[in-house]
């Protein structure tokens, strides 16, 4: 058996994981870069009876799991993954299997976003590093607005860290109801007073048929030109492009995103050149402490499904 693991860009899954019970009816093929292209993608998993994979960095599709007439299983890590066809892999007698998650590090690393946003610590931090000093000014948080888009998991612990900030916690989704709002800290208010009032929005939502787009042009128009926007969730949530026209008219003071439309981002995105943007490359879930549940789990999901094969 041939056991393929994906996008491992860090090259640590082998060492954050025991895979001895895989390796006792497998070998193991770690690919530490990203293939786009389907082609390459069907290119690369064809001799492979199982894939492992890193949440959504590679679509299985339909079309490309129809030609892969050896891939038995998918060891997926988290709890979802949208990147692939459930559907079509229960068609074609493909197991996926999930792993456990913890929201922690996105939690954690939102607010580290918005925490630098706000005092412009990557701006400061590249004037010193280049033999510069102070550069402008940062802006407190406490007094000020925090409009949270989704209250979730991560989107109410956003929140309540943000009331223990000292801001006002305000906060809109489309099923959200006063009585979730309030346990979280926060006032249910509706889309645009959210945008209009709020001195920092992020957005805390699943990327769905309903949410893709939910944020775009109208909605960075309502926002005040000294407040800030923030995504941690997924990138096709919001209009990219009404984001990009947003910040270079500087209509809004700046944004920190850790999710694109494309990713990894193209090396000639504006993100990259922007000086209000402050762009990290999807690193919201990603800490040690759960990656070892990701590969862990993922380990011994495979090694499982090895053993039961072989004894079939």
């Amino acid at each position: 058996m041939k056991v393929a693991i994906l996008d491992d860009y860090q090259n640590v899954a082998l060492q954050l994981a025991d895979w001895s019970g895989v390796l006792r009816y497998a070998e193991i093929t770690v690919f530490n870069d990203h293939i786009a292209d389907p082609s390459a993608v069907v290119a690369r998993l064809r001799p492979f009876e199982v894939a492992c994979v890193m949440r959504e960095r590679t679509p299985l599709t339909r079309e490309i799991l129809q030609q892969l007439p050896n891939l038995k299983l998918i060891a997926s890590t988290g709890p979802r993954n949208a990147s692939i066809d459930i559907q079509a892999a229960a068609d074609l007698g493909i197991a996926v299997t999930a792993t456990g998650y913890d929201s922690t590090p996105t939690i954690e690393f939102t607010w580290s976003l918005i925490l630098a946003s706000m005092r412009g610590i990557d701006r400061e931090a590249a004037s010193l590093k280049a033999g510069g000093w102070q550069t402008g000014l940062g802006s407190n948080l406490r007094g000020k607005s925090l409009g949270v888009v989704g209250l979730g998991n991560i989107g109410r612990e956003v929140a309540r860290i943000g009331v223990a900030f000292g801001m006002k916690a305000i906060a809109w989704s489309q099923n959200l109801t006063q009585e979730k709002a309030s346990a979280a800290g926060a006032t249910l208010v509706d889309k645009q007073t959210l945008f209009g009032e709020a001195d920092v929005v992020t957005i805390h939502l699943v990327l769905s048929s309903r949410t893709r787009g939910l944020v775009g042009a109208p909605e960075f128009a309502l926002m005040k030109p000294t407040s800030r926007f923030v995504n941690t969730s997924r990138g096709p949530i919001v209009d990219e492009a009404a984001l990009i026209e947003a910040l270079q008219a500087h209509r809004i003071a700046g944004a920190a995103v850790d999710v694109f439309d494309g990713e990894p981002l193209p090396a000639d995105h504006p993100f990259r050149k922007m000086d209000n943007v402050l762009a990290t490359p999807h690193i919201g879930y990603v800490t040690e402490d759960l990656y070892r549940t990701f590969y862990g789990d993922a380990a011994a999901n495979i090694a499982r499904w090895l053993e039961n094969n072989a004894a079939n």
